[in-house]
């Protein structure tokens, strides 16, 4: 048995919660990701990853030593580590001559690889290149996706779902317009996808609402599709189940349209429509003989209950 595997007794209180907070929970903790070097990764792909793990901060970890790993051919290592680090996510850089300056980014379902996507890097500028100011560590960024690809193909799909994963950071329940400091732009483009990032500014506008800039911040990469390992339909739809006591109950006689409006329906008895108070005017006001022949049927039916 391996020694992850094994049943591990805490001895003191600081072990007890080390595993207590790795235990399966009803709301998950933030998903960290691993940054790891493959055994011939080059300057390029070494400072993509350090770059991204600068992005991902404090909800990452950067391995520097080089891991000589396939993992498209062999996942038992990338599993390995992600149980050691308690990382959903990975992203794994390599080189050679056959795939030059290589990412596979991918996600994890209970410690085993869940989908992973392979990308080729044909243009790189670092974050040091440009000079700006950068966002301080552990910001919550914006994500815009641009292009149809992202809704039509499958593998596209997948990937966008992925890059959310990857960097949506903690889910928060307010959100503050001074909080909102940067953008990372996906667009998907003649078989291409570009990822650009940029600082928010805030400026004066005259108003409220104030005018929006855009500052690119970097990192800025043009990257290819490759190969994909996806999971099955069966395997990702069982990834994706909530639990039941997260499940809202249903209220009933309570509905919602798409923007959100609540609708309630509330039963009643049959009203008599003879008995309404309707405004009283002359012209409304039955005659004499209105009167007598309804008094008649009155009786009459009277008669008959009798």
């Amino acid at each position: 048995m391996d020694a992850l595997d094994r049943v591990v007794k805490p001895k003191t209180k600081r072990a007890k919660r080390f595993l207590e907070k790795r235990e399966p929970k009803l709301n998950e903790n933030i998903k960290n990701a691993m940054l790891i070097k493959g055994g011939n990764a080059n300057a390029t792909v070494t400072q993509v990853l350090k770059d991204v793990y600068a992005l991902k901060k404090p909800y990452s970890v950067l391995y520097k030593k080089k891991n000589i790993t396939r993992p498209f051919e062999d996942q038992t290592s990338l599993e390995f580590f992600s149980k050691k680090s308690d990382c959903s996510l990975f992203m794994f850089g390599s080189h050679n001559k056959k795939r030059p300056n290589n990412l596979v980014i991918g996600r994890m379902y209970d410690y085993h690889v869940l989908d992973m996507i392979e990308l080729g890097i044909e243009n790189f500028v670092s974050l040091k290149d440009i000079k700006n100011s950068k966002c301080p560590e552990g910001t919550k960024p914006m994500l815009i996706f641009a292009g149809d690809d992202f809704d039509v193909t499958e593998d596209y799909r997948r990937l966008k779902s992925l890059l959310i994963d990857f960097f949506r950071g903690p889910a928060v329940s307010n959100i503050r317009l001074a909080g909102l400091e940067y953008v990372l732009h996906f667009t998907a483009l003649n078989g291409k996808i570009y990822f650009r990032s940029y600082k928010l500014l805030l400026k004066k506008s005259g108003c409220r609402t104030p005018r929006i800039e855009l500052e690119e911040m970097g990192p800025s990469l043009d990257l290819v599709l490759r190969r994909t390992h996806l999971a099955s339909d069966d395997l990702y739809k069982l990834s994706m189940k909530m639990p039941k006591a997260l499940k809202p109950k249903k209220k009933k006689n309570i509905s919602h349209d798409t923007f959100g409006t609540t609708y309630g329906r509330i039963h009643m008895q049959k009203q008599d429509l003879s008995k309404l108070q309707t405004r009283k005017m002359k012209g409304l006001k039955k005659r004499p003989a209105e009167r007598i022949t309804e008094d008649q049927e009155k009786k009459s039916k009277r008669i008959k209950k009798n």
